[in-house]
């Protein structure tokens, strides 16, 4: 996939902020013994499983991947996730998505949640840009950025060549 625009996070940045943050999850969940990672399809999977693989790396607790469906462009529809509510319910949870935009898909994902009793619950993004429609923060971020309405954040997932441009 070619995308042109201006890298803001190169392969080995998004590698390092992907330890950073999963440093951070185990630092606020260092006494479970099981810790749910939850990523909104598509991209906030891929990068939901990154963590997921630094968790392993770095914590004995079992660590939990969830997929979260969310239409993007009709959030009222439901949301599904690849796991039933039991499986999660009492547990600590991380809600991540590569990039908070306007902040919908992450409050309607923390909305579906919220029918959930949960043990913890955080949010985490790779990119989070400082404009939002919601009042909606991520817990655990790799960059903040201060861009326009105009300009869109694009992150590629792709074997050895991750990479976040501003487009």
């Amino acid at each position: 996939m070619t995308v042109t625009g201006n890298i803001i996070l190169n392969h080995q940045q998004i590698q390092h902020k992907t330890r950073r943050i999963a440093y951070q999850i185990l630092e606020s969940n260092v006494n479970e013994k099981e810790i749910i990672v939850a990523g909104i399809a598509t991209n906030g999977f891929v990068f939901a499983q990154k963590i997921k693989d630094e968790l392993e790396k770095i914590s004995s607790a079992v660590i939990t991947l969830c997929e979260v469906k969310i239409d993007k462009q009709n959030p009222l529809e439901a949301v599904t996730t690849s796991l039933p509510k039991e499986q999660y319910s009492n547990k600590p949870l991380v809600l991540i998505d590569d990039v908070l935009n306007s902040g919908t898909t992450l409050i309607y994902g923390v909305k579906h949640f919220l029918d959930v009793p949960l043990k913890n619950f955080k949010t985490a993004v790779l990119v989070n840009r400082n404009h939002k429609k919601y009042p909606i923060k991520a817990d655990f971020k790799g960059i903040s950025l201060s861009t326009s309405i105009l300009e869109h954040i694009d992150v590629v997932f792709e074997e050895g060549q991750n990479k976040a441009f501003l487009i």
